[in-house]
């Protein structure tokens, strides 16, 4: 098992409780209607996310047992919507902070609000993606989707990514995107990532992959962090249970889905570069 070294120099860490459909407990009076699953059971609980983005390197020890595999492989998108909105009309009027990142996705007016096409469009895309419920609302599970798929068209339009003799694993924050490319050629395909959280910035940059543990436990927050691929400090590639279009970000670390990082564990190797540029919207 590895512990992080910064659990033995600040003692003992309180956890907190756990995030209600991948987002901290919101404040009534400063969050009036926060975004939750719209489909009641769907939007699987987690377990609290990833080691803080400050925390000084891992440190390695012997005799940890591997965490858990998923029970099931858990395929459905459910959007997240309003409180407000869930079970209400088959077609919300309601806008998100992701409305004109979608709107410009589908090629409609970009304006940031929604009107009654918009709401067919999005509504017609979820229908199309599976995503449910379809009531188009532009969340963040369907901006997500609405990305990856553009992204398997254009992977970098900005040609953000460097093109090297070697390995470079490419993290697009603004798209929440990465892929891993050697020279011109893509050895890992765009997968959707879930990034940090304000006040947990996932750094920017050139990295290293310098340190890769497989079944790698937090000690802090005393959790699974499988197939983890350490590049910054305390921040890792690094499987997650669940969705990972959620309302709110990692804790530094870039997560990936159970499967995806499973791959992404075979494509990379110690001394690996990685870089990573942008910022997550809304933060």
């Amino acid at each position: 098992m590895f512990v992080l070294a910064a659990s033995l120099a600040l003692g003992p860490v309180a956890l907190a409780a756990p995030p209600v459909g991948g987002r901290p407990a919101a404040d009534p009076a400063a969050d009036p209607d926060p975004l939750v699953p719209g489909v009641v059971g769907g939007g699987r609980a987690e377990y609290p996310m990833d080691t803080p983005d400050q925390v000084l390197p891992p440190l390695q020890t012997e005799g940890d047992a591997a965490v858990p595999e998923p029970e099931e492989q858990v395929d459905e998108l459910v959007e997240y919507l309003p409180r407000s909105a869930v079970g209400g009309a088959a077609c919300t009027a309601k806008a998100s902070a992701y409305q004109r990142q979608v709107e410009r996705l589908l090629r409609l007016p970009v304006d940031g609000r929604q009107s009654a096409a918009d709401c067919r469009a999005i509504r017609a895309f979820q229908v199309k993606e599976k995503i449910k419920p379809a009531v188009g609302f532009a969340g963040p599970v369907t901006w997500a989707r609405a990305e990856l798929l553009a992204a398997r068209k254009n992977l970098d339009p900005g040609r953000r990514c460097p093109v090297k003799s070697y390995a470079v694993a490419c993290v697009d924050l603004d798209r929440q995107l990465m892929w891993v490319q050697k020279g011109k050629k893509v050895t890992y395909a765009v997968v959707n990532v879930r990034t940090g959280r304000p006040g947990y910035a996932t750094r920017t940059g050139w990295h290293t992959v310098y340190l890769r543990h497989k079944d790698h436990w937090s000690s802090i927050y005393d959790t699974p962090m499988p197939y983890a691929q350490f590049f910054s400090g305390g921040q890792a590639f690094h499987a997650v249970y669940g969705q990972l279009a959620t309302p709110g970000g990692s804790r530094g670390c870039v997560n990936l889905g159970y499967a995806n990082a499973g791959k992404l564990w075979s494509v990379l190797r110690k001394g690996d570069r990685v870089y990573i540029w942008g910022k997550r919207p809304g933060h």
